[in-house]
């Protein structure tokens, strides 16, 4: 099957409609708290059973690609991520919202998500076999390095380091608590046979993010809520401001799609490393977390790039490098497809279908992003009292629906008053989700590489260092610590300035 035939087979009503159909699906899904595209993927996967397999992972691939995007819609109005790669976005479209540019706020967001995208898509459709070899070579060590790499970006956050410090050992300190992997022991369970299975990071970011804020919200005056406020903004003024921002899109795209082919982490550390970056490169004279647009630029332009990396280890060789992508494989391999390199051989219709196919499902998120921006601004309208319950109940919901537990409702409710102090005395919350999400990459992966080296009989350092890749990843790590330190002194220099100026 030609490239030609393909794309005619695409251009067609019936697969413009699954397409808009997924990503919308994948929209309000990714909004909603506690709820993400691998949710919607798995609510929808029996529809697909009746549909031809390229159309059905369309579908899928629509609402993988909508529910990346739609987490931010939440997190700029009322600074609720619906999943844990949005909360960069709260930390930079809320202030926006607070001084009534919500809908510029909006723009930045489904246009930084359309260019990252379509970057993610571009290299699986180019670079999915060398990407894919790549992949292959993080083994223990490597994992290890890369997890070190992303407790370093904490360093880069704003806000005092100390209790940056305290926040991502706190959150280093939850990832202990359960069973662990490697020897079978409890810690830190109390006897709870609740906490025996660990502490997932859903109730943690519902807790912290979603309880926290609607917490702080309850009993206040209209004067003191965000407010409604008409902006009047052209489409145009923001892509071209992002077009200016040229390079860091690309980077930010870049770092999405490589640490996007890591599995378990790569999303939500592309999106902090992403926007660690561009505090450090920004020429803007807008602090961080007050509403500066490069924050968002480069945390959507990750988030969406990921997506497309994450099914090159799925479709090249037959390994899912996230739980949706798993959930994706699944609803192949119930159409008798076998995943791997000979799937552009025996049925290269649904390869290349899928691979041109996830164009069509950013063209389709831009649209309805930039469309329904308008209507997206209305939930300002809405009364507080009337917001709390609502997004409450799906909170609820949401910390419930992961593993049907109502002790992960408990955790969510603990950590939301847990949040609302730590906001009111100014401790980070993001460092504690960093610390949460590579605490168990770190330990597992250590632990692995400890009992490779003792079976190979050769110290721990040297194992860790034993290919140019670690060696590599090292170096990086170093740099990243001198960069991290050197922005530091700038910023306390620049303090000090300011206060004797």
């Amino acid at each position: 099957m030609d490239i030609v035939s393909i794309l005619l087979n695409l251009l067609t009503p019936s697969v413009f409609l699954v397409v808009f159909a997924g990503v919308l699906v994948g929209i309000v899904v990714g909004a909603i708290p506690g709820l993400n595209g691998a949710i919607g993927i798995s609510l929808l996967l029996p529809l697909t059973f009746t549909m031809e397999p390229q159309i059905g992972l369309l579908l899928l691939g629509g609402i993988y690609m909508g529910g990346m995007y739609g987490g931010s819609i939440t997190a700029i109005l009322i600074n609720v991520p619906g999943d844990v790669v949005a909360a960069p976005v709260a930390m930079e479209g809320y202030p926006l919202t607070k001084q009534g540019r919500s809908k510029e706020a909006l723009y930045y967001s489904i246009f930084s998500s359309m260019f990252g995208g379509f970057i993610g898509v571009l290299i699986l459709i180019l670079f999915t076999p060398p990407l894919a070899r790549f992949a292959l070579q993080f083994g223990p060590a490597e994992m290890f390095f890369v997890s070190l790499s992303g407790l370093i970006i904490v360093g880069a956050l704003s806000g005092s380091i100390l209790k940056a410090a305290f926040a991502v050992l706190l959150g280093l300190f939850i990832s202990t608590v359960g069973v662990d992997l490697i020897t079978g022991s409890e810690r830190f369970t109390f006897d709870s046979i609740g906490l025996r299975a660990g502490i997932s990071v859903v109730p943690v970011v519902l807790g912290l993010f979603c309880f926290a804020e609607m917490f702080l919200n309850i009993g206040k005056k209209p004067g003191e809520q965000v407010q409604y406020r008409d902006q009047k903004i052209a489409r145009m003024t923001v892509i071209k401001d992002i077009l200016r921002q040229r390079f860091l899109v690309w980077k930010s795209g870049l770092i999405g799609t490589l640490v996007g082919l890591l599995p378990g982490v790569g999303t939500t550390l592309a999106v902090f490393m992403s926007y660690g970056d561009a505090k450090r490169v920004s020429r803007r004279d807008i602090p961080f977390e007050q509403g500066n647009p490069d924050g968002i630029i480069a945390a959507e332009s990750a988030n969406n790039a990921t997506v497309g990396s994450s099914m090159v280890p799925l479709l090249a060789l037959g390994v899912p490098g996230s739980p949706t992508s798993a959930i994706i494989a699944g609803a192949l391999v119930i159409h008798g497809i076998v995943l791997g390199p000979s799937l552009f051989v025996n049925r290269p219709d649904v390869a290349f279908t899928f691979l041109y196919g996830m164009l069509l499902t950013v063209v389709a998120m831009t649209i309805i992003g930039a469309v329904g921006i308008k209507y997206f601004s209305y939930i300002l309208k809405i009364k507080m009292e009337y917001i709390v319950p609502t997004v409450l109940v799906f909170a609820l919901f949401g910390a419930y629906s992961l593993r049907n537990s109502l002790f992960d409702v408990f955790i969510a409710i603990v950590l939301g008053i847990a949040g609302a102090i730590f906001k009111k005395i100014q401790v980070p919350l993001a460092p504690i989700i960093i610390g949460l999400v590579l605490g168990g990459l770190i330990e597992t992966n250590l632990a692995r590489a400890m009992r490779i080296a003792g079976a190979r009989n050769m110290p721990l350092w040297e194992y860790l260092l034993a290919t140019p890749l670690s060696k590599g990843l090292v170096a990086l790590v170093v740099i990243m610590l001198l960069v991290v330190i050197r922005m530091r002194h700038k910023e306390k220099v620049a303090a000090k300035e300011a206060k004797n100026g």
